[in-house]
């Protein structure tokens, strides 16, 4: 009867061992779960637009249409000669139709009005030759000697755009992560502590920017990481 007692206190004596290296492995994954450190990597590149979109807008004003419209095409003529001199396509060129605004149509109009018609005319150039486009904006004052002055209309402001994100995608995020990376080391050595497994990663949105108002045809790209570590002893 005693060795069954002896037996049991045994086998409860074990369960007991058991149960507290149980619960003493259980406490340190907690306090392991808990030892992480989230940090942030940034990754920032400035590169030129690589596609320009720029409206060339005329206005005429009169009370003969015909002539007004034989105008427009006149001028319009000459601008695409002015493009293609600088290197610019008929492929890269939209002439769109002109927008007859008349005045007379308008029942707040007065009746005295020295110019009935007014029509607007848009030519559009749409580009990769980035450089070659900006060399012409620079010299549309040539334009003036022909009699032909180009409205600079908030409505039809020339636009850069970067196209070749997914070429640098990769390599921005790579050393956003090595950023943060290098920050959670860091961290890490200043808590005596080193640097575990990665918990959980987020990437944020890329966003395309002008660098700043008087350069927009340089984009600043950028892309931050989140990145949550393991810390450990």
């Amino acid at each position: 009867m005693k060795k069954g007692y002896i037996a049991e206190a045994i086998i409860l004596a074990i369960g007991i061992i058991v149960l507290g290296f149980n619960i003493k492995g259980g406490i340190d994954n907690f306090v392991d779960k808990d030892r992480q450190v989230t940090v942030k990597g940034l990754a920032e590149r400035e590169v030129p637009a690589s596609r320009v979109t720029w409206p060339i807008v005329l206005k005429e004003m009169g009370n003969d249409l015909p002539s007004l419209y034989s105008q427009i095409n006149s001028k319009n003529e000459a601008i695409i000669r002015f493009l293609k001199s600088g290197g610019i396509t008929t492929d890269e060129i939209v002439v769109n139709p002109p927008s007859v605004y008349d005045k007379n149509a308008e029942m707040y109009e007065q009746n005295n009005i020295r110019s009935r018609y007014n029509i607007t005319s848009v030519i559009t150039v749409t580009s990769d030759k980035v450089d070659a486009v900006r060399n012409l904006i620079a010299r549309q004052g040539e334009l003036l000697k022909d009699g032909i002055a180009i409205l600079n209309d908030y409505s039809y402001q020339v636009k850069y755009e970067y196209l070749g994100l997914n070429d640098i995608k990769p390599q921005m995020v790579q050393e956003a992560n090595l950023n943060a990376k290098n920050t959670a080391e860091q961290f890490a050595k200043a808590c005596d502590s080193n640097l575990g497994k990665i918990v959980t990663a987020s990437q944020g949105q890329f966003s395309i920017e002008d660098r700043d108002d008087n350069s927009p045809n340089i984009k600043r790209i950028r892309v931050v990481t989140t990145i949550t570590y393991k810390l450990k002893d």
